[in-house]
């Protein structure tokens, strides 16, 4: 069954789940999301109902919203315990310790941030919400002159964040410094079957701007990242269900591997594949449907699915708002420009720039011809495609 929530949900997901007719709660977000008519929905009660006859359900959400709804309607099932284990980072860092004995993390409270002594902090660390989401409040830090800077940078994204996101899915009274670890970043989209085995449906390469950039602006997968990774990630998959138990569960996780092919990992976010309908580049990629994938408990056939993929890569680039722009100002986007930035665009999704900081997420192809274009696009402003109301004196 599935649980949709704000802030998105895509025309690709609805068609699914119109193709599917897998049941969907009905609550408020599907009228202020205006979903098809189409779907088949079922009220809250048929919702537990179904729970309660299914020994191990088969559940679904695009959006952590869902969380405290879950946490209310389904506490006589072990999902909201399992939820809280990988969604509180503090936590999931305290059960995955025994794997990871020599890591460093500490929880700290909000409102302590301006009095922490962090010169006792090994360099680099990164200091995030204990439950958070899409990297905002996340920042690197290399030295102690930095940290008053960032102390405001935080308690300006704090204050700006508390208005869009419920705590379920960011709670700024809690945050986790924790070192850095050294590597490239990857996303995982996997869920672990009826048995706890994990089936990865997607990989996706983090690329930043810099090594002080923490931003989702660009993801990539290929043919060389499904092989060269596939069988390292999921050895770890299979440690954190030893931990935790979870069976029929969907998860979005984030590792860094370094040279020598350690994993360090990063975040685990529960009930869901990548946010904002990231997960979709599957689609583009592989031709894969992840959420099909999930409900029909299948698995993909990378040896097939890759022939024929040699020297392309799949992108998802998020087109943000510069931090500096309030929301309230922008008057339009050009979107005919920004999908310009692009010489192979697979799809560009528009999203409510008036309540998020970001406007777009686009899906594009790219191979040695463009393969510039796409790292430029890591250190685009965007400014150029936002329009800004004139201020009147």
């Amino acid at each position: 069954m599935m649980i949709l929530d704000k802030p998105y949900v895509s025309k690709f997901l609805e068609d699914s789940l119109i193709d599917m007719q897998i049941p969907v709660l009905r609550n408020k977000a599907l009228e202020e999301l205006n979903i098809s008519s189409k779907i088949l929905t079922i009220d809250e009660d048929e919702f537990i109902k179904k729970v309660k006859l299914s020994q191990i359900p088969l559940i679904f959400s695009n959006s952590e919203n869902s969380i405290n709804w879950i946490n209310q309607n389904l506490n006589f099932t072990d999902l909201p315990q399992k939820i809280s284990i990988f969604k509180d980072k503090f936590e999931f860092r305290k059960i995955m310790q025994p794997f990871y004995p020599n890591y460093f993390f500490k929880k700290v409270n909000f409102s302590e941030l301006e009095k922490i002594d962090i010169s006792k902090i090994h360099f680099p660390f990164i200091i995030k919400p204990s439950i958070g989401f899409f990297s905002l409040g996340v920042y690197l830090i290399n030295k102690v002159e930095e940290w008053p800077k960032i102390v405001k940078f935080i308690q300006r994204d704090m204050q700006n964040i508390n208005k869009i996101f419920p705590i379920e899915v960011i709670n700024s009274s809690s945050f986790i410094i924790e070192e850095n670890i050294e590597g490239e970043e990857f996303a995982v989209d996997v869920y672990f079957n009826s048995h706890g085995n994990p089936v990865i449906l997607n990989i996706l390469k983090h690329y930043f701007a810099s090594p002080e950039d923490t931003s989702d602006r660009l993801y990539v997968t290929s043919k060389k990242i499904i092989e060269e990774s596939r069988e390292i990630f999921l050895e770890t998959l299979k440690k954190i269900s030893q931990a935790t138990k979870i069976k029929n569960f969907p998860m979005h996780i984030e590792f860094r591997v370094d040279e020598n092919n350690k994993i360090g990992i990063i975040e685990a976010n529960p009930m869901r594949f990548a946010g904002l309908c990231v997960t979709d580049l599957a689609y583009f990629a592989w031709g894969t449907n992840n959420y099909k994938m999930f409900f029909e408990q299948k698995a993909p056939d990378w040896n097939n699915i890759l022939k024929g993929k040699e020297g392309k890569t799949y992108a998802m680039v998020v087109g943000n708002i510069p931090a500096d722009i309030n929301l309230r100002d922008i008057k339009s986007i050009d979107y005919n420009k920004f999908a310009k930035k692009f010489s192979k665009p697979l799809d560009i999704r528009k999203i409510n720039y008036q309540e998020f900081p970001l406007f777009a997420i686009a899906f594009a192809e790219f191979d040695e011809s463009n393969i510039r274009e796409m790292v430029k696009l890591l250190k685009d402003d965007f400014r150029d495609v936002i329009h800004l109301k004139i201020r009147r004196i």
